[in-house]
C-alpha cells in the first residue's frame, strides 16, 4: 500500500501526519524543524512514502533542499492550493495541518511549486535587501523634512544636495540642529550602505549574459532584468512565453457559473515585487520614453480607451512576454515596426 507524508512547517517544531492510501491516518508526530529528525521518523517505521508535501513559504526552500538531498520524495504544494484544502478542516491547528497536507498528497489536488536554485535565492535577498535599504533612505528623509516643517521647507531638490540645504536651513538654529544632525549622519551612512548594495546589483547584472540581453528591452533596467531571472529562475520551466502574465498574476481571473461569466481584475497571484517592478517599467515605458516602438504605442492607445492603470497592467503583461523571449532565443530588443518584437508588443 502507498503511504503519503504531510510537513506542517514552523520555525521550531513540525507537525508531521502519514496517511495510507484510503486516507486513514496511520502516523503522526510533533518535531523539530529538522531534516535529520523528520528522515529519522519516516525511516524508523521502515515504510518509504510515495510523496511527502509541505507548503511552499520562505523557510520550506531550505527544507525541501534537505531533505530532497537525503532522497524523500518532498513535493512543494502552491499555497492557494494547501489553502483551499485546509479550510475544509473544522479547526485550524498544526496537527489538521499536516494531515490536510497528506491527505492532498494522497489525491493529488496540488500544484508542485519548483525549488529555487541557490543563484537565484542568493539574487532574490540582494534585491530584496536593496529595496529595503532604500526605503528606509527615503523614510528617513521624509522624516526629517518633517521635523522641518512647518516654517522650514526643504522642498523639491537632489539627493546629492540634500544635506547642504538641510544645514542652510538649520544655520542659527542650534536646539533643532542637535536633533537633526544624528538623523542626517544615520541617512548618509544608509545611503553609503546602498550604495555598496547597488555596485553589487550591477556587478551581478554584468556577469549574467540573459540579464544584459534583457536590459536592451526599454524601460528595463538592472533591478527589474535580475529580479526577472531569479523570479523565473529556470526558463524551462514556463513552456511558453504567452504564459508568463498568468504566471505573474497580471492576466484577469474568471468567473463562470450557469448563466454568469465575468472578467474581473487581474488575480494578483506569485511573486508581488516581481509584478510591482514589471509596473513600474511599464509606466516609464508609458510617460518617459520618448522614442515610439510598437508596445509603447499599443499601450498608448489603450491608456487612451481604459486609463493609464489598465494600461500599464497590459503593457507590464506584454513586457514579461518579451523578456521571456528574449531570454528564450538569445537576441536583444530591437526598435522597428517589424520582427517578433513588434509581434510581441502587438500582443497588448
Amino acid at each position: 500500500m502507498d503511504f503519503y507524508a504531510g510537513l506542517d512547517v514552523s520555525l521550531e517544531a513540525t507537525n508531521v501526519c502519514v496517511v495510507d492510501g484510503d486516507g486513514k491516518v496511520v502516523r503522526e508526530a510533533k518535531l523539530a524543524t529538522d531534516p535529520d529528525a523528520i528522515e529519522l521518523f519516516l525511516a524508523e517505521w521502515g515504510i518509504q512514502p510515495k510523496r511527502v508535501g509541505l507548503e511552499a513559504f520562505s523557510y520550506s526552500a531550505w527544507l525541501f533542499t534537505a531533505l530532497s538531498d537525503k532522497g524523500l520524495p518532498v513535493i512543494c504544494i502552491e499555497t492557494r492550493h494547501a489553502k483551499a484544502a485546509l479550510n475544509a478542516m473544522l479547526n485550524k491547528t498544526d496537527r489538521n495541518d499536516a494531515e490536510g497536507i497528506a491527505q492532498t498528497m494522497r489525491t493529488g489536488w496540488f500544484r508542485a511549486v519548483l525549488g529555487k536554485s541557490d543563484s537565484a535565492q542568493t539574487s532574490r535577498a540582494l534585491l530584496v535587501g536593496h529595496k529595503t535599504m532604500r526605503g528606509k533612505v527615503l523614510d528617513m528623509e521624509n522624516m526629517i523634512r518633517g521635523l522641518l516643517r512647518p516654517g522650514l521647507k526643504v522642498g523639491e531638490i537632489s539627493v546629492s544636495r540634500f544635506d547642504a540645504r538641510v544645514h542652510d536651513l538649520l544655520a542659527g538654529k542650534k536646539e533643532l540642529e542637535a536633533i537633526v544632525a544624528p538623523l542626517l549622519d544615520a541617512r548618509n551612512a544608509m545611503r553609503l550602505q546602498l550604495a555598496k548594495l547597488h555596485r553589487t546589483v550591477l556587478t551581478a547584472t554584468r556577469s549574467d549574459s540573459a540579464v544584459r540581453r534583457m536590459r536592451t528591452a526599454p524601460g528595463v533596467r538592472a533591478l527589474v532584468a535580475l529580479m526577472f531571472r531569479a523570479t523565473v529562475d529556470n526558463r524551462a520551466r514556463i513552456k511558453k512565453s504567452t504564459n508568463v502574465g498568468a504566471h505573474f498574476g497580471l492576466t484577469p481571473r474568471r468567473y463562470q457559473s450557469g448563466q454568469a461569466d465575468r472578467i474581473g481584475s487581474i488575480s494578483e497571484c506569485s511573486d508581488e515585487l516581481m509584478r510591482a517592478m514589471l509596473y513600474e517599467a511599464a509606466i516609464a515605458i508609458l510617460t518617459r520614453i520618448p522614442k515610439h516602438f510598437k508596445l509603447r504605442l499599443s499601450g498608448l492607445r489603450l491608456a487612451r480607451k481604459k486609463g493609464l492603470k489598465r494600461a500599464a497592467t497590459a503593457v507590464a503583461r506584454a513586457l514579461a512576454v518579451l523578456l521571456h523571449k528574449i531570454w528564450i532565443d538569445g537576441t536583444t530588443f530591437r526598435f522597428g515596426a517589424g520582427g517578433k518584437r513588434g509581434r510581441v508588443a502587438a500582443a497588448v
